[in-house]
Order: structure tokens, then C-alpha cells, then sequence
């Protein structure tokens, strides 16, 4: 039986040292490559053609996403498995839509990881059960309090917390939509009042790993 090839993305070296150390161990897989960047994984599947590539989003440069597109503009052969420290479901949702067939998290365990890099090697779907039992827990109402937040924000709101994303302060908030700082301050007490949180950080960081950010 010929070994699954596989090229590491990582930006943490130990991580894909130790990455490679398990992998190497096992008879089935055979590292060909690694690599910490987005770019340098491109150009690394380009001419090494490997069976399957583990992927991390966070990347400097070209993050996850778009180095997983265009690997599979450029090596349609390879097999993509998104592996991130996200737990949140739309970031496997995006890293699929991205061209992935797969998607672990780094809590998941090594058997885990194994499987999903010989199912996507087989051309077949495959999510943790991390990001499954999220999405169960989801169904069965336990994300019920934050969801109402969030849909209770008007558009306007929407609008600022996409502005506050990018780190813009109230005053140039106020020049981007045309209103007055008082205004926007008003809709920021608004913003953190109906998400019951403390502050725009806070805000930030909950809106970024929610699905909400991918509309945003």
C-alpha cells in the first residue's frame, strides 16, 4: 500500500515538528513538506502534489482560507483537512466553502486526526466531534440567550459593529455614516447593553467568533 503524502501548514514550528514526528511513525502517512506560511503552502503543493494537506488558518500573510482556495486552483489532487484551534462551527463552514473537506480542531485527539486525514484522503467529509457537539448543543437551544442578542441588533447597529471591527474610534465612525459622535456612542451603549457585555473589546471578540462575522 502506497503511504498518504501529506504537507503541513502551521505557523507554530513544534507544532508541525510534532506533526511530523507522529505522522512519519505511522506506516500509512509520509510527510513530503511543511511550512508556516500561506503563500509558501502554495507554492509547496504546486510542486509537491501531496494526497492530503493539513491546513491552519491563522497564518501570517495569506491566511487558511484563501491558501486552501487557491491550492485547489492549483494542486486539484490534493485533499485539504482545516486543522485550527477555532472551535466555532463557521469557521469550518468557511474553511469548507474555501475548498477543505475537512475540518479538526487541536484539542481533537491524534486517532481523530488520523481518521479525518483517510477520510478526506478517500474523497469523503469529515468533522470532529468537537465541532459536531457544538452544533448539537446548538439544537437543543443552548445558545438561546446569546442568538436573541444577536438578532436583537437593528442594521444600524450591524453597521457600527463592522466599523469597530477595523478599529475605527466614534469620531471617525461618525465621519464614515455622516451622524454625530454623540450618535454613535449612543449606539455603541446600545451595542453593549443588548449583548450584555462590558466593553467594545469584548464585542469584538464575541462578534469574531460567531457566525455573524462571516455576514459582516
Amino acid at each position: 500500500m502506497e503511504k498518504i503524502t501529506i504537507l503541513i501548514t502551521d505557523d507554530h514550528t513544534l507544532v508541525r515538528q510534532s506533526w511530523v514526528m507522529l505522522l512519519n511513525a505511522d506506516s500509512r502517512f509520509e510527510v513530503v513538506g511543511q511550512c508556516g506560511k500561506g503563500e509558501d503552502a502554495v507554492e509547496l503543493a504546486k510542486t509537491l502534489r501531496p494526497d492530503v494537506v493539513l491546513m491552519d488558518i491563522n497564518l501570517a500573510g495569506m491566511n487558511g482560507f484563501d491558501a486552501a482556495s487557491l491550492i485547489r486552483k492549483f494542486s486539484p489532487g490534493s485533499k485539504i483537512l482545516g486543522v485550527s484551534l477555532h472551535t466555532q462551527p463557521a469557521y469550518a463552514r468557511q474553511m469548507m466553502k474555501a475548498g477543505a473537506l475537512g475540518y479538526v480542531t487541536k484539542n481533537s485527539s491524534q486517532e481523530e486526526m488520523f481518521k479525518a486525514i483517510i477520510e478526506v484522503y478517500n474523497n469523503r467529509k469529515y468533522i470532529c466531534d468537537e465541532i459536531k457537539d457544538i452544533l448539537t448543543e446548538r439544537g437543543m437551544g443552548g445558545e438561546e440567550s446569546s442568538s436573541r442578542g444577536l438578532h436583537s441588533l437593528s442594521k444600524s447597529e450591524l453597521r457600527i459593529i463592522g466599523y469597530l471591527r477595523q478599529g475605527l474610534t466614534s469620531k471617525e465612525i461618525a465621519s464614515e455614516v455622516n451622524l454625530s459622535v454623540k450618535t454613535i456612542d449612543v449606539h455603541r451603549y446600545n451595542i453593549l447593553k443588548k449583548l450584555n457585555l462590558p466593553n467594545v473589546a469584548s464585542v469584538v471578540n464575541y462578534i469574531n467568533n460567531s457566525e455573524l462575522a462571516m455576514s459582516l
